[in-house]
């Protein structure tokens, strides 16, 4: 396959604005506010300093007014869920620990307030959450059911009596465990547990508890214990909670979704119990998207300063030349990070259409289930991909800059040890690839029931994927591009690249879904069945993501005005592709989707794309916008090579 050819020069604002998109104005505010944010690059220091640290950048970005942007503007904010994601996100290129402590206060447990909450806590709370006169914790998480919220052991029993609730721990898995800001700083917790009254239960709900007293002590009932130094992340205090007996008023109930009457009589808008729950939940996924976001703006950090020191450390000769060759010229470090280069870009564009459709479904009218689970997968699938991909990445980028790499003072370290949780908090990526699954089988049943069998005999027989495919926002698009595929097309056509991608996620979910149909049956266990299919599910929604980050591509790519920066983006484009399609090729090979002659083409034709793209490198780097006040690296400043030069 023949590469197009590459532009010889980007302008850097034209690849930053496609890069940037709608946000593109908070984005560079936001990167202005990392120059000044106190403790960048702070040398490693004993826990307590460490934290203090980070409080102080809580308390920098609270003056800067960041967190108004997300809240209601009636309370103070600015009303975009959008940008206080994309703010939240972008925080990540500069410090994690910063990031996710943010997170906690102004996305968790503010975000909990909001959205689990009534008009009367709004004007109580949400002002002092903003400004940080109200410091809190998201107890959601316990030793015994970390994935399984619903199952969820503390309790909240109301006594119409005393007009109070009872908050208890009943044993010690049902401690709240891993609770952001607990530890130190957190005053107030959102607490979730099982509510019941009358002598019935309702399941999870949430309660604002308080935790410490004005004095900083524990509150009467509540016993805090500190979770102690972690491989990363140091700069966030978690906690260990329990509460005995622990008295709260009815109004600390969070009764969006649920209320108790004085007399004890619950009432709710939704009647059933799951559907209540997991309504409950889908409001609260903003956390789960900044995670992701937040991950590959991390990545993006560590990927400036590996590309940085490979265009500039020199190593070994050239045959008949006495000048060391750059590590970036080498077609293996080239493969070692221009690959994850792409799949940043590509990530990134996907994370930009997920919290452009967050900010849909959550700023206007109530959206109907098939919108709002559409949304809760794909925040779930990228969470996962992006997290797997930012862990791998800064490994990668690690390794590639050796022993320079190793040392904490270019940084790699610390991210790597930072992003490591990542792809278990906020939920276990393994979990969320259950998630995205369980929703495709069952929109895919609901298909081939209305189909009938007549019209499953020939969906299978035609592989016709078109009733079971969720478009992007690029939908129109996408249709054209595959439907102008010619039978066994070249693979450099993007048509022919979407086929490819629908046609394994098609494939998959149908047999995926035959091989749980004897689920059904009395003659076997619904447990086993599921359970022995479990590397079939995991699959089916990592194809199924890695298609939706294909067409978010694309759909930026139809964004970009420029033509020469569009060349360059297409290129990238194709090596996340191929990249993609040479990871998978056993599958693409052993179904027949390609010949050995296309499969011998992709290796080739990745590293073409590498050696095309190598020139580039710099150009795209720059274009990720990380801030220079976040590069503090010697290796990716210039500042290692000067020190060699003077000794």
């Amino acid at each position: 396959m023949d590469i197009p050819e590459v532009p010889d020069q980007v302008e850097i604002t034209q690849l930053r604005a496609v890069v940037d998109g709608h946000w593109a104005g908070l984005r560079e505010r936001v990167r202005e506010q990392l120059a000044s944010l106190p403790h960048l690059g702070a040398a490693e220091i004993d826990l307590d300093r460490r934290r203090a640290q980070v409080y102080e950048q809580l308390e920098h970005l609270a003056r800067s007014g960041a967190p108004q942007i997300g809240f209601p503007v009636e309370y103070g904010g600015s009303g975009d869920i959008g940008g206080a994601v994309v703010a939240i996100e972008t925080l990540g290129m500069a410090d994690l620990s910063a990031m996710v402590k943010a997170g906690v206060q102004w996305g968790l447990f503010g975000g909990a307030v909001e959205l689990l909450g009534t008009r009367r806590h709004h004007e109580r709370y949400l002002a002092e959450i903003m400004d940080l006169r109200l410091l809190g914790c998201f107890a959601m998480t316990e030793t015994g059911h970390g994935s399984d919220v619903q199952q969820l052991r503390t309790t909240g029993r109301y006594e119409p009596g005393t007009g109070e609730f009872v908050i208890d721990t009943p044993d010690e898995s049902a401690r709240k465990d891993y609770i952001g800001n607990a530890a130190v700083h957190g005053r107030m917790a959102v607490v979730f547990g099982q509510l019941s009254t009358g002598g019935k239960a309702y399941g999870v709900h949430a309660w604002l508890v308080p935790i410490r007293d004005q004095h900083g002590d524990p509150a009467p009932g509540v016993t805090i214990e500190d979770c102690g130094p972690k491989e990363g992340l140091n700069g966030v205090d978690n906690g260990r909670l329990w509460f005995d007996h622990v008295r709260v008023p009815r109004a600390a109930l969070l009764d969006h979704f649920g209320a108790v009457a004085e007399d004890g009589t619950y009432t709710s808008p939704i009647e059933h119990d799951n559907a209540r729950f997991f309504t409950m939940l889908g409001t609260l996924i903003r956390g789960r998207v900044s995670v992701a976001g937040a991950a590959g703006a991390a990545t993006k950090t560590a990927l400036t300063i590996a590309v940085r020191y490979a265009n500039t450390r020199r190593q070994f000769s050239a045959p008949d030349s006495e000048r060391e060759v750059p590590l970036l010229d080498y077609l293996a470090h080239q493969r070692r990070l221009l690959p994850a280069l792409a799949r940043s870009y590509a990530l990134h564009f996907a994370q930009e259409e997920l919290v452009a459709s967050l900010h849909r479904v959550q700023t206007g009218e109530q959206p109907d289930e098939r919108t709002r689970r559409e949304l809760e997968s794909r925040a779930a699938g990228l969470k996962a991909l992006g997290t797997w991909h930012a862990s791998r990445t800064i490994q990668t980028c690690r390794e590639a800059c050796g022993g320079a790499g190793y040392l904490s003072e270019n940084q790699l370290p610390r991210w790597q040890a930072d992003i490591d949780v990542f792809t278990t908090f906020e939920g276990d990526n393994t979990v969320m690839l259950q998630l995205v699954a369980k929703g495709l089988l069952t929109g895919y049943r609901a298909e081939m029931h209305e189909l009938g069998s007549l019209g499953l005999a020939r969906l299978v027989a035609n592989y016709a994927g078109q009733a079971i495919i969720e478009r992007t926002a690029a939908g129109p698009l996408i249709e054209r591009l595959v439907a102008a595929v010619q039978h066994g097309g070249d693979l450099s056509d993007r048509g022919r690249q979407l086929q490819l991608f629908e046609d394994r996620e098609t494939h998959v979910l149908q047999t995926c879904a035959r091989r749980l149909q004897r689920a059904e049956s009395s003659e076997h266990d619904a447990f086993e069945v599921f359970n022995d299919a479990q590397d079939h599910v995991l699959r089916l929604a990592w194809v199924h993501i890695e298609r939706i980050v294909l067409e978010a591509n694309i759909a930026a790519l139809e964004r970009c005005a420029d033509q020469r920066t569009r060349q360059l983006l297409e290129r990238v484009c194709d090596l996340f592709v191929f990249n993609a399609i040479e990871t998978d090729l056993a599958w693409f090979l052993g179904h027949n989707r390609l010949d050995n002659n296309h499969a011998k083409q992709v290796t080739g034709t990745v590293n073409r794309l590498c050696q095309a793209l190598r020139a580039h490198a710099g150009t795209l780097i720059d274009g990720l916008g990380v801030p220079e006040a976040c590069v503090l690296a010697p290796i990716a400043t210039g500042a290692e090579a000067a020190r060699q030069q003077a000794g």
